[in-house]
């Protein structure tokens, strides 16, 4: 129930009193004093939580030294100078030597309800080491980077923890990306080696991953970058639901053999590789700076750019964010919903998680499959009391009614979280009120690839909550909010979200391209990180998240680039210009919104349309795909050639209040536009 509180203007969600009583930090008194001391000793605060890990040598140098300043030279941000340490050996090898080998890492869901596993920290920590001995026989050595295209098994995990513990960068590419899409990253990150499965389904669809793979590696060929090996995980024959016969396929299309395109001389199935392979591996000590892995995210000039993250710094931040956001204690049970192939997957279902010693359901369905009750049965049959999930799956999820959920026990949930996208109040209290029957804390977490954890975020034992706000900063972290001048805004007001200092899990560099690195982050505002998002503060000092300021999108969680999906659809021969804005989306949050021009004589049809869409498709992913396509005669353009993208938004809204066109070129292209709507788009969120 909503409360006033003194002190606060709105009305606010306290934490629940069971849960406050027992919360690593359960007062906002708490929550103050440890961020002063975050941000005014920050050797102190964060020397102390290094204190928990294995460190191989401790820091030499300077525990912590940056400049965001581009104006006084190169951007760096270096932690713990001189240490040495291994994030695999901190995730396994540190609790079984502890006595916490038969604990239960992971509980593997599979898609089908049948199909699941356990694996304890033993068991993992054992199979890592072979793994680890198979990549260096394999050629792998410290620093080269490995491309992993997986789904979510538990291969997948014990192939990043064997990166990292021989010292190799991993460079996972979520399986829902296409060939192309997955060629350019293993060409961007100079990947030797890749590592796949024969395919996997997701709800009742096979996908082929064996297949996308070779399509990849030829077109790596073509670019003059040969793929020395491909190592293949056996999925699909260990599964309940098995690849059906030519006359069950949905697609009608001939049974999937994964042997067709096989090359005897770079392929290799998992189990082979293991062939002959020691129990016993060294980890690989490697610096605090060392890389740990690349992550590609979306670029606001259509070429994706590869955030890259190192040992040290990360290892205590996601630890420490894992740890306060979710207030994690051993007797847990923890369910992060998202793919290992996005960053939440990286932090919040292996890292984070494992440098906690925490029990965690890894989860290779959907929610909807084979019924929409899957996410409450899953909480059920393990006793999950940590949840964490993305707001377009709650949205999704609310469109089922009250009683899907409410069939279910849910009695072991504590702390409901939310990732990937602001999420809107109506979704914040349905999650509030039915998921967690009013009795458990929501964290609504504000994050990027770029910052590696969680920046803002509600505490469950101490923050009195706001639906729709991401509410206070994490500790080491000072936002603040600048005008479009670069001007400060001090108190209430709305603009820029930025970060004047760093903390220790923020990205170090765009891999292979700092200046880039320098000129998307930090050159905007010199002596801040700009988050390319906007967001507000209101009087009692909460932050709200607005969404992008950039040219990009924000769709289910996934970051896409409106000049990534304008680039694939002006490939197609009969169009010659076109613009993409986010329009917002009941239950995506935004969805992608296309304005295309075709070329003289070509007309707007059904057929086109497909085509645009398979397009994207092909060239991006299926979640990149268009929701709406409008034929656009002409384009608003200032008059130096410059599209008007906020015009396109408020007329992909149905808008008509279009504020200032004082540098409009043509105003006779405004009316067109808004005859040629696409009906039903722009449905706002409540």
């Amino acid at each position: 129930m909503a409360t006033h509180v003194e002190g606060l203007v709105d009305e606010v969600y306290l934490p629940p009193a069971e849960l406050a009583r027992g919360a690593h930090c359960s007062s906002m008194e708490q929550y103050e004093q440890l961020y002063k001391q975050s941000i005014d000793e920050p050797e102190t605060f964060w020397g102390e939580i290094a204190k928990q890990f294995y460190w191989r040598q401790p820091p030499t140098g300077a525990f912590h030294e940056f400049n965001f300043d581009a104006s006084k030279g190169r951007i760096f941000v270096e932690w713990m100078k001189g240490a040495q340490t291994n994030m695999s050996y901190n995730c396994l090898d540190r609790h079984v030597e502890a006595g916490h080998g038969d604990q239960v890492a992971f509980y593997w869901e599979g898609n089908e309800p049948a199909d699941s596993a356990r694996l304890t920290y033993a068991e993992l920590l054992q199979r890592v080491k072979r793994f680890s001995n198979a990549l260096r026989s394999l050629g792998v050595r410290r620093s080269d980077s490995v491309a992993l295209y997986m789904p979510m098994v538990p291969e997948l995990l014990v192939a990043m923890l064997a990166c990292a513990r021989i010292g190799a960068v991993h460079s996972i590419v979520f399986g829902g990306y296409s060939s192309d899409a997955l060629a350019d990253r293993i060409l961007d990150g100079h990947c030797r080696l890749v590592i796949t499965a024969d395919g996997v389904w997701r709800g009742n669809k096979l996908i082929k991953l064996k297949h996308i793979t070779d399509h990849a590696v030829e077109l790596c060929a073509a670019r003059s970058h040969p793929v020395e090996r491909v190592v293949v995980v056996r999925h699909l024959p260990r599964l309940h639901h098995l690849v059906p016969s030519v006359g069950d396929q949905a697609d009608g299309s001939e049974p999937y053999d994964v042997k067709t395109g096989w090359n005897s001389g770079r392929d290799l199935w998992w189990d082979e590789a293991l062939e002959g392979v020691s129990d016993e591996c060294e980890p690989e000590w490697v610096d605090a700076e060392h890389p740990l892995f690349m992550l590609y995210t979306s670029g606001s000039t259509g070429k994706p750019k590869g955030v890259l993250h190192t040992t040290a710094g990360y290892m205590l931040y996601v630890a420490t964010t894992f740890k306060y956001s979710f207030d994690f204690h051993p007797e847990d049970v923890y369910w992060c919903t998202a793919d290992i192939g996005w960053i939440t997957g990286h932090s919040y279902v292996t890292y984070g998680p494992m440098l906690n010693r925490a029990t965690s359901v890894m989860f290779e369905g959907t929610p909807f499959y084979p019924t929409g009750d899957r996410m409450w049965e899953v909480i059920d049959k393990y006793a999950v009391s940590k949840f964490y999930t993305a707001p377009t799956a709650i949205r999704a999820l609310m469109r089922l009614g009250d009683e899907t959920v409410k069939r279910h026990s849910r009695q072991s949930l504590k702390v409901l979280g939310s990732v990937g996208e602001p999420i809107n109040p109506e979704a914040w209290l349905w999650y509030h009120r039915v998921v967690g029957d009013a009795r458990c804390a929501v964290v609504d977490t504000f994050w990027q690839t770029e910052t590696g954890g969680h920046v803002i975020t509600p505490l469950p034992g101490a923050t009195p909550t706001k639906p729709g706000s991401a509410c206070r900063p994490f500790f080491g972290v000072q936002p603040a909010l600048l005008d479009e001048q670069g001007v400060e805004i001090h108190g209430p007001g709305e603009g820029y979200l930025v970060f004047r200092r760093p903390w220790p899990g923020i990205m170090r560099t765009v891999f292979g391209n700092h200046e880039r690195f320098e000129t998307t982050y930090f050159k905007k505002f010199n002596g801040f990180y700009c988050t390319g998002d906007g967001a507000r503060r209101d009087e009692d000092g909460y932050i709200w998240v607005t969404g992008r300021i950039d040219d990009m999108l924000n769709v289910s969680g996934h970051l896409l680039s409106t000049a990534q999906i304008e680039s694939a659809l002006i490939e197609h021969a009969d169009v010659s210009e076109t613009a993409v804005v986010a329009a917002p989306h009941s239950v995506k949050g935004e969805c992608v919104y296309c304005f295309v021009t075709t070329r003289h004589g070509v007309a707007w049809t059904e057929q086109l349309k497909k085509q645009l869409i398979l397009k994207v498709r092909e060239r991006i992913a299926p979640f990149a795909a268009p929701d709406y396509l409008q034929y656009a005669p002409g384009l608003p353009k200032t008059r130096s050639g410059k599209i008007m993208r906020r015009v396109l938004r408020k007329i992909a809204q149905g808008d008509r209040d279009l504020g200032d066109l004082s540098t409009l070129a043509d105003p006779g292209v405004i009316e067109p536009l808004f005859e040629h709507r696409c009906a039903g788009a722009g449905g706002a969120l409540h």
